[in-house]
């Protein structure tokens, strides 16, 4: 028997997810776009072609939008990688979300509708925390999205014991964040992790003894872009 999502949806079976992963599309993807599809031939089937012709043209953009390709992260040690695919908006130095301590490096990545949307770990190590948020549903790319839209926030410390945290953002669009992690999950950079629905942020958080090695505007890739490093 299949298990369950975050939402407490029954979870994709074994056949879908070889599917899904055989044309490289997340298992909520591949879900929904052959949902679609087999409607729509069902209803050219009966007759009624020109609704079914729009549900399996409507079946391939979000195929494409659930699109989860291989990705392969830098072996380079002391580094920060990207959790997400999209344009750098923005580089500061925050606390930690829900403690007003010790500053990290936030950079910020905005995804786009276009962008592959499937979230990935930024380092490996251990996960302390994930804390879900529920919130408005503003534009991601605001300033003030990390603090009034739904969020799910994943703290992590790397095997030197280094605190990170990487913030899933909701945006106008997204209604759904998909988080697979729960606290004490051991993680490997790159790994995925979970992925946010139709336009969305995540910010990073990393120690100040890092380099940000990013600018505001620079395209970055999840699992593979580097965003911070420790010069050796």
């Amino acid at each position: 028997m299949a298990g369950e999502t975050d939402s407490g949806r029954p979870a994709p079976g074994p056949i879908l997810a070889r599917i899904a992963g055989a044309i490289g599309i997340a298992t909520e993807g591949a879900a929904m776009s052959l949902g679609l599809a087999v409607v729509g031939i069902v209803l050219i089937v009966l007759g009624l072609k020109s609704i079914g012709a729009i549900l399996v043209i409507l079946a391939i953009p979000i195929a494409l939008f659930f699109r989860d390709p291989e990705r392969f992260p830098p072996r380079t040690e002391n580094v920060v990688i990207s959790g997400a695919d999209g344009k750098v908006t923005d580089i500061s130095d925050a606390s930690f979300p829900g403690s007003s301590g010790r500053l990290y490096h936030r950079v910020s990545v905005f995804m786009s509708p276009l962008n592959v949307h499937v979230n990935r770990a930024p380092v490996g190590g251990e996960v302390v925390m994930v804390e879900h948020t529920a919130g408005e549903f503003r534009a991601a790319f605001r300033d003030d999205a990390n603090e009034h839209n739904e969020r799910n926030l994943i703290a992590m410390t790397d095997p030197s014991g280094r605190m990170f945290g990487m913030l899933q953002v909701a945006g106008y669009l997204a209604r759904r964040i998909v988080c697979r992690l729960r606290a004490h999950d051991r993680i490997q950079v790159g790994q995925r992790i979970g992925l946010i629905m139709f336009g969305s942020r995540v910010d990073h958080f990393f120690p100040a003894e890092y380099r940000v090695a990013v600018s505001v505007g620079q395209r970055v890739r999840a699992g593979e872009s580097i965003i911070g490093a420790i010069d050796q």
